[in-house]
Parts: structure tokens; C-alpha cells; sequence
């Protein structure tokens, strides 16, 4: 290489450094960002914040060192815009891992299988999708069950009603606006267990998995905390989580347990080949 363009290099990696060092300040709480209306991941609580991403946030901030987390209450429809704003480090809500979204920005690897589950009222049935001819169907917005709901509607024949925020979601089936909402099968199966009025009436298991989300720049912090992500998985912490908050351990084999090779999900933008041997305490 060029002796000038040595020079530019080792000019360029303290500036890196430095900026990694501005958006991941190591001395102070960890700031992240969720839609606060996905129980049992993210909610209002009586002291603030509580559910699975919280504590998941909680012990990933700990284990980086971070003095506790802030957790910015966003929107699901403005998350990705607020994550490029710098409004908070990286993402905490229950986000799925596409090859679309990967293309934007990095994701850590796997740790939560998902799909699509289908609320409808107690009193209503659903047995396949074919099922849904004729019918509305509430999605929230900007989510993979409002993208699965648009690629959908016109093989299945149904209509779709869109809504900022998963309970306005629900509240429109119950209040009969629409026949059944969808969202993310663990999300629906806490909301039907939180009121009887409704039903996860229809499971579609898709071998979706959520991931968390940084920017692009952010490729070494992303690292870290995959390190963190394998650490979890390794010593059983994840599945404690998953048992506190969703009533049951995870499935055997599944993305909760499973530790991927490299950083970030295999076979999407992003992912990086690295032989890195496990360094959990």
C-alpha cells in the first residue's frame, strides 16, 4: 500500500475510535429504543418499564459495564428513523431480522424464534388461513405482520386496517372493527392470556427470529454485544427470561439456545466470519 495512504489510515482509526466512543459512551447508561405497548416484552409499569426487554436490556448493560440502561419509548413506525437520528444506540424492541433490513443496518445474531399468531375474539374461529376471506384484518404498523398482511390480503382475500401501536390493534377486535389482528406469536399468546375476551385463534410459525438493530457504523459495538447475546444463550440466562415472562422454557434447539459462529445472523448483509472463542464470566 501507498506510504500516503498508510498515513490516511492510521489518521482515520482514532477518529473511528472516537466517534464509537461518542455514540457507546462507556461511562454512561446504556440508551436504547422500543415501542413500550408489546407485552410482555416492553411495557408501563408502576416503577417505569418492565417485561423481557427490559431485563434482557438490564443484564446486556451490565455485562458491557454500562452504570443501567434508558430505555426511549418509540414508536414501532418511527423506530428505524429514530435509530439513525442517534436518538439511542441500538434497537430494544422485538424486531425481526430480514435480508431487507440487513441491507440497512446490523444485526446481532438470532435469539428469539417467532411468527405470525392471529387474535380474534373468544366467541370467533380460525382454523387455516383460508379462513380469512372477506374478513379485516388490524396489523401495527410498519411491523412484519403488516408486511406479511399487504404480500397476503389478495391471495387470502381479506382486508387490512393499520394502527400505531399493538393494543390499538387489539382494541379494534374487540370493539368489532376487525375480525383478528396479527402480530408476533409470543406477543399474542400474553395478550390472550391478559383477557379473556380474546384468542390466539391461529399460529403460523414462519421461522422468523428477532435480533437487535444497530447502525452501520456501529459494527464493533454490534460485536460486543453478540458476544454478550452467546454468553446469555451459554449459561442459561435467556431461557430464565423467556420462563419468567412467557410462563415456559424456550424450545429445545431453538435461536434462544443455539450459538451461531461469527457475529450477526448467517447468510444476511452484515454478518461477519470470526473464529472468536466465548470470553463469558
Amino acid at each position: 500500500m501507498p506510504r500516503r495512504l498508510l498515513l490516511a489510515a492510521a489518521l482515520l482509526l482514532p477518529l473511528m475510535a472516537g466517534a464509537q466512543e461518542a455514540d457507546h459512551p462507556a461511562g454512561k447508561p446504556l440508551v436504547v429504543g422500543s415501542d413500550f405497548g408489546v407485552a410482555p416484552w416492553m411495557v408501563r409499569g408502576a416503577g417505569g418499564p418492565e417485561g423481557f426487554g427490559v431485563d434482557l436490556m438490564t443484564e446486556i448493560a451490565k455485562r458491557l459495564g454500562r452504570p443501567g440502561v434508558e430505555i426511549v419509548d418509540v414508536n414501532f413506525s418511527g423506530l428505524f428513523a429514530a435509530l439513525f437520528a442517534k436518538r439511542f444506540e441500538f434497537t430494544a424492541n422485538p424486531l425481526n431480522i430480514t435480508e431487507e433490513r440487513a441491507q440497512r443496518m446490523l444485526y446481532t445474531e438470532p435469539f428469539f424464534a417467532t411468527g405470525n399468531g392471529f387474535i380474534t375474539r373468544r366467541s370467533d374461529s380460525l382454523a387455516k388461513l383460508e379462513d380469512l376471506k372477506g374478513k379485516m384484518i388490524a396489523v401495527n404498523r410498519g411491523t412484519i405482520s403488516d408486511t406479511w398482511a399487504t404480500a397476503n390480503a389478495e391471495k387470502y382475500g381479506f382486508e387490512v386496517q393499520r394502527y400505531d401501536t399493538f393494543p390499538d390493534s387489539v382494541q379494534a377486535v374487540l370493539t368489532r372493527r376487525a375480525f383478528a389482528a396479527i402480530n408476533e406469536i409470543p406477543t399474542t399468546v400474553y395478550a390472550a392470556s391478559q383477557n379473556r375476551q380474546i384468542t390466539v385463534a391461529f399460529k403460523d410459525y414462519t421461522g422468523r427470529n428477532f435480533g437487535i438493530a444497530f447502525r452501520p457504523e456501529s459494527r464493533d459495538y454490534r460485536n460486543k454485544v453478540d458476544r454478550v447475546i452467546e454468553c446469555l444463550k451459554q449459561d442459561g440466562t435467556l431461557a430464565k427470561l423467556h420462563e419468567k415472562w412467557y410462563g415456559s422454557p424456550p424450545d429445545a434447539g431453538s435461536s434462544m439456545t443455539q450459538i451461531y459462529a461469527g457475529y450477526g445472523p448467517p447468510g444476511l448483509p452484515g454478518f461477519e466470519e470470526d473464529s472468536h472463542k466465548l470470553g463469558c464470566e
